[in-house]
């Protein structure tokens, strides 16, 4: 692999502006862009207004639940070094999803919606992922992203003259996959509204679960760190929603079962 000084900066001029910051500006523009793009090539069950205040409260919430999940995954540093700025700068991604997942719920219930609203940000959400990932990459250690010592033949130096796991290059790789084989499924079966949404769910919290592992975080409780347990209760969550589903005698009263997005 070539060497590649971390982090990865651009000059302009005198100033150097931080490449995390230039790819999760440019994962916004393009995840939002997506979206709009999709919204007007195909139907869409809510007006212009409804999706204008789901999309706004899906920003709040995701930057709250990202500040808050960082916090907690990190919560011994923050301990020690405590300060309103480093806590206001970190965040992750798995709890902007949870967050802006909460706030969409949120909205939807004060609006009175009980239509499913999520299949409609799944793609443009994957797409915002891996372009914020590519920036973790070129970021190297100093993200708190990359991944364990290895020795493996795929593994390098990230910035802390040690070959780790480019858990970064890893997950857009799996999300790559994962959007192929989502797209396959809404092609080839008649899914339900909302089913999309669901399965990115799921997968995207398994694959956490499973790649935080690998990664040098801290442990919260029974050995998994603060993202671990937030993605095993997605996926508790949502093996609860697919059991009422396709398995009625554990839902007498089906028409209250929720449509979380």
């Amino acid at each position: 692999m070539p060497h590649i000084t971390f982090p990865v900066g651009i000059s302009i001029g005198e100033n150097f502006l931080p490449i995390h910051f230039f790819f999760e500006v440019l994962a916004f523009y393009l995840g939002i862009s997506y979206y709009y793009h999709l919204r007007a090539s195909q139907k869409d069950h809510f007006s212009e207004s409804q999706r204008l205040t789901l999309l706004v409260s899906a920003c709040i919430g995701a930057l709250l639940g990202s500040r808050l999940l960082a916090a907690l995954e990190h919560y011994q540093f923050l301990v020690e070094h405590f300060s309103w700025f480093s806590l206001t700068q970190s965040k992750t991604i798995v709890g902007g999803i949870i967050g802006g997942w909460i706030g969409i719920e949120t909205a939807k219930k004060f609006m009175k919606i009980t239509t499913s609203s999520g299949d409609l940000f799944t793609f443009p959400l994957i797409f915002a992922i891996i372009v914020g990932r590519i920036g973790c990459a070129l970021t190297g250690v100093s993200d708190g992203t990359a991944g364990d010592p290895s020795d493996l033949p795929w593994a390098f130096d990230q910035g802390d003259g040690i070959a780790r796991h480019p858990t970064a290059l890893y997950e857009i790789l799996f999300l790559g996959i994962f959007w192929a084989i989502l797209l396959l499924l809404k092609q080839k079966f008649s899914l339900q509204n909302g089913d999309l949404f669901k399965f990115f769910m799921v997968g995207y919290s398994l694959w956490r679960v499973l790649v935080e592992f690998i990664k040098p975080v801290d442990s919260l409780i029974f050995g998994l760190s603060a993202i671990q347990i937030a993605c095993v209760f997605v996926l508790l969550y949502y093996v609860w929603v697919f059991i009422k589903r396709f398995y009625p005698p554990l839902c007498p009263h089906k028409d209250h079962t929720p449509t979380m997005t």
